[in-house]
């Protein structure tokens, strides 16, 4: 038990607040297919924020500079899937304009660029 005044967590707890409820439980965005590398941008001039959650104005004020998704997860200490979902309803309401990573010819099973992977990295 606490003694009144006592804080009943501690720094090292982490977040109260799950995941899923950032996200109201929802598991699949906006409609608009992210990647991790996904540059995204506050629109100039934005529109006014209507949302009430902290999490939606802290992407709109990180993303003032070009962000990629990834950054913006980690920058939060969101997971990934949860900031996909936040930054894709802030895309569909004209808050932020986002930019695909530029496709490669490279697949998934490209020897090539395995390859030059290795070699970079035992230059290192």
């Amino acid at each position: 038990m606490t003694h009144s005044g006592q804080s009943w967590f501690d720094d090292e707890a982490g977040p109260l607040v799950r995941p899923y409820a950032v996200t109201r439980g929802r598991t699949m965005g906006a409609g608009h297919d992210l990647d991790m590398l996904t540059l995204v941008v506050t629109a100039d001039p934005p529109p006014t924020l209507r949302r009430v959650e902290p999490e939606y104005a802290q992407i709109v004020r990180l993303c003032r500079q070009p962000q990629s998704v990834a950054e913006v997860s980690a920058l939060l200490k969101l997971p990934l899937a949860v900031t996909k979902i936040l930054v894709g309803d802030l895309i569909s309401e004209g808050h932020l304009h986002f930019r695909a990573p530029a496709p490669t010819d490279a697949g998934p099973g490209d020897l090539t660029v395995l390859r030059a992977v290795l070699a970079g990295i035992r230059k290192l």
